[in-house]
């Protein structure tokens, strides 16, 4: 009884989502440092890159929502990550001045 090969199982694609999950962290962080320099190094306004950051952010919760996958807790989550990040926003305008 030799059959076709499996092409894809369950390992494959777990191990193919976190292929896309470490290329999403490696592409937002290089561009969140990207921004970093453009904006405090070279005093560039940084928004066309940010605004990618975002859209992708944006991007994956709209496929999310429309498949019905988030939760309450990713509700929270994202709540207490936008107090944070307005927080330091607040704190590095205020040190510079």
């Amino acid at each position: 009884m030799t059959g076709k090969p499996v092409a894809q199982d369950e390992r494959t694609t777990a191990v193919t989502n976190a292929g896309y999950r470490w290329s999403y962290l490696v592409l937002s962080f290089g561009l969140l440092a990207v921004i970093a320099v453009r904006s405090f190094l070279r005093d560039e306004s940084p928004w066309d890159l940010l605004a990618l950051v975002i859209l992708g952010g944006v991007v994956n919760v709209a496929y999310q929502g429309r498949y019905q996958v988030l939760h309450r807790r990713w509700g929270v989550l994202a709540v207490a990550t936008l107090l944070a990040a307005a927080l330091l926003g607040a704190a590095i305008v205020y040190l510079r001045g």
